[in-house]
């Protein structure tokens, strides 16, 4: 019997969606947000994403850390397709026995993350599950992205170089519970050549493989570029993932234009390749399941 450990999240999420018709998309699963045209005004962004105790945060994490990165990475799905957030819906589920006091926690930081980012919770669910099963926590958001300015993983080509937000490595150390979303970063480069883009979520060697996919080409990266935190190594930056930074693909003549008037109160930039016609092997990095 073939179970999912066999297959892994990318070939599940394929075989899920076979046969499902795209109509009314602008762009629909694959990227890192659905896309809806509604015809005038600015493209509507929809997102979905989901963290569970004892895989994206320990039990005895600070729960508004916890709310905080549950809003924040939605927000940096917005941020990777050059958008902003509008609204959004929060679901938790909870095992009867937790302390009401870590449920007002874990709101305190979905909170904290609104209104330092922006968006507004405009509602949500709670549910229960059996005392000892992990807790759930579920935030569905709407967003939005100028007409001609959004920014596909799809919309790289042989040649164009390849830059990263920040820096890479060690997330576990708990930047993975505080990262900001750059959602000013992804707009200002949606507007200055952007070809693709993407949120570094699995860890570089697993999602830029994804980008060069679905852009038709491969990738070849200098590692001795990467920009990594502080006491981490290149396997680190390549492979620990939850680092959130932006992984971007831009056109070469826009290189001297971004990094001139790249707003000094940014993340930093750094170029570490380019997208090619024959790309090089990437392993590591997560993937649900395996």
């Amino acid at each position: 019997m073939k179970r999912l450990s066999d297959i892994g999240e990318d070939a599940l999420i394929e075989r899920l969606l076979r046969d499902f018709p795209q109509g009314g998309l602008h762009t629909g699963p694959g990227d890192d947000c659905a896309v809806v045209d509604p015809g005038r005004g600015r493209l509507r962004l929809l997102k979905t994403d989901a963290i569970v105790g004892g895989v994206h945060f320990e039990p005895g994490a600070p729960p508004a850390k916890v709310g905080w990165k549950a809003v924040a990475r939605v927000l940096s799905d917005f941020a990777a397709m050059g958008g902003q957030p509008e609204f959004l819906m929060v679901t938790v589920a909870l095992p009867a026995d937790t302390p009401v006091r870590w449920v007002d926690g874990l709101y305190r930081g979905i909170r904290k993350c609104l209104a330092t980012h922006g968006g507004v919770l405009a509602g949500g669910e709670t549910t229960s599950v059996p005392n000892g099963a992990p807790v759930m926590i579920s935030v569905a958001g709407e967003g939005s992205v100028s007409r001609g300015q959004v920014v596909l993983r799809s919309g790289g080509r042989s040649g164009d170089l390849l830059a990263v937000t920040g820096r890479l490595g060690g997330s576990i150390g708990g930047r993975h519970l505080s990262f900001s979303p750059r959602l000013a970063e992804g707009a200002w480069l949606a507007g200055r050549g952007a070809t693709a883009m993407m949120d570094l979520s699995d860890g570089l060697a697993k999602d830029l493989p994804r980008l060069a996919k679905a852009s038709g080409c491969g990738a070849v990266i200098r590692r001795d570029d990467l920009p990594r935190h502080r006491g981490c190594d290149v396997r680190q930056a390549m492979t620990d993932g939850e680092d959130y930074e932006l992984l971007v693909a831009l056109k070469p003549s826009a290189r001297p234009t971004v990094e001139k008037h790249w707003p000094k109160e940014f993340a930093p930039l750094t170029f570490i390749g380019e997208l090619a016609e024959e790309g090089e092997a990437f392993a590591g990095g997560w993937e649900h399941f395996q």
